[in-house]
């Protein structure tokens, strides 16, 4: 299992990102709140990984904390939660949202989130409330995002809230309305999310 790693990122396309650890370039996914937390290309980064190992593939997810990576992994032993739809709710939630929820019992914030449909909302809240006792809230991170030219970081923005799971037009017209002058791809990312559970 590979649980860690650290090296230079090369790349950063939401969801995928490439990190050369000591020469080797691993492929990662990463949820949105991990990319909010990156820093620009060629700077050496240190990410907590979880390895899925399929018939047809090995998957490697990358996390910008412990937290985040246990949450995935409390995720995936829900019935019916695979780790793409894990992926996806902790990029339309943080992690810390997603503990209010349960313990809230707020399923009407949860099928907000793409892929997730009234049954699995509740499936999630009902499996999810012993896993999550106890659950203690990390300190809330705060990284300046790297700036991007406005038509590329709304474009790159779009791509990557439909790679997450959201048709087309419904990532556009959450897109629709942020002033995104001088937003980098993964603020206009994180403003469309905040306004959509907002709604």
């Amino acid at each position: 299992m590979i649980g860690q790693l650290r090296g230079i990122l090369l790349s950063k396309e939401p969801p995928h990102l490439l990190l050369d650890a000591h020469g080797v370039g691993y492929e990662i996914e990463a949820p949105l709140s991990t990319f909010y937390d990156l820093p620009a290309p060629g700077s050496e980064i240190t990410l907590y990984t979880h390895l899925v190992v399929r018939e047809d593939a090995h998957l490697l997810f990358g996390f910008a904390n412990a937290q985040e990576r246990t949450l995935f992994r409390t995720l995936l032993k829900v019935n019916g939660v695979g780790a793409r739809l894990a992926l996806s709710i902790l990029s339309g939630v943080s992690a810390q949202g997603f503990v209010r929820c349960v313990q809230n019992n707020d399923s009407a914030s949860l099928t907000r989130l793409p892929g997730i449909g009234k049954k699995t909302a509740e499936r999630l809240l009902l499996e999810m409330r012993d896993k999550l006792s106890g659950w203690e809230e990390s300190a809330v991170r705060g990284a300046a995002p790297v700036s991007a030219s406005p038509g590329d970081a709304m474009h790159d923005a779009l791509s990557a809230l439909v790679s997450l799971g959201y048709k087309p037009h419904e990532a556009s017209r959450m897109l629709q309305g942020i002033d995104g002058a001088g937003l980098s791809r993964e603020e206009l990312i994180r403003r469309a999310l905040q306004a959509l559970a907002k709604a």
